[in-house]
């Protein structure tokens, strides 16, 4: 009984620590394409929030970037375009908000599009599949986008409301 039993251990040890080099994937800078005819479209902002962007160096500078996602080709691209958005989007955070988006409702769209932006970084790190969180991130920048407009079209003056005499 016992020389049956080490003779299955050994069995065991061996056949697990069996080297199977034909599915080696230890290639640390592999690079995987990506296809962009799936993604949607940047949403334009109206013309009303443009005037007050284009003030806004900060968001400039992040809608600059943003428009290269477009024309990445691999993931290696992807990821130096989301360092950049990622920075881009930091120093947007920090400056001073134009006044009629100087909101929560900006800045809750801006902290759903960062949270998409990491996610995005963090499946190219980990190489998993980047399509699905790259539109999640494309969605959140549009809504951002909308938040713009939606503020900019509101004519609902709520001091009026308050003022009741």
């Amino acid at each position: 009984m016992t020389k049956t039993l080490i003779i299955a251990t050994i069995f065991f040890v061996f056949s697990s620590c069996k080297n199977d080099r034909g599915n080696d994937n230890t290639d640390a800078d592999s690079v995987f394409d990506i296809t962009t005819e799936k993604w949607p479209k940047k949403r334009v902002v109206n013309s009303k929030s443009s005037q007050i962007l284009k003030n806004w160096p900060e968001f400039i500078a992040l809608e600059t970037r943003f428009d290269a996602i477009y024309s990445v080709e691999n993931t290696e691209d992807l990821r130096l375009i989301l360092e950049d958005l990622i920075a881009n989007q930091k120093l947007m955070t920090d400056s001073e908000y134009p006044e009629p988006f100087d909101k929560a409702q900006i800045k809750s769209r801006q902290r759903v599009f960062q949270t998409f932006l990491l996610k995005t970084k963090g499946n190219i790190k980990y190489r998993s599949d980047v399509q699905q969180s790259t539109v999640e991130m494309i969605e959140a920048y549009n809504s951002l986008l909308n938040q713009f407009d939606v503020i900019t079209n509101n004519t609902f003056d709520i001091k009026t409301l308050l003022d009741e005499k």
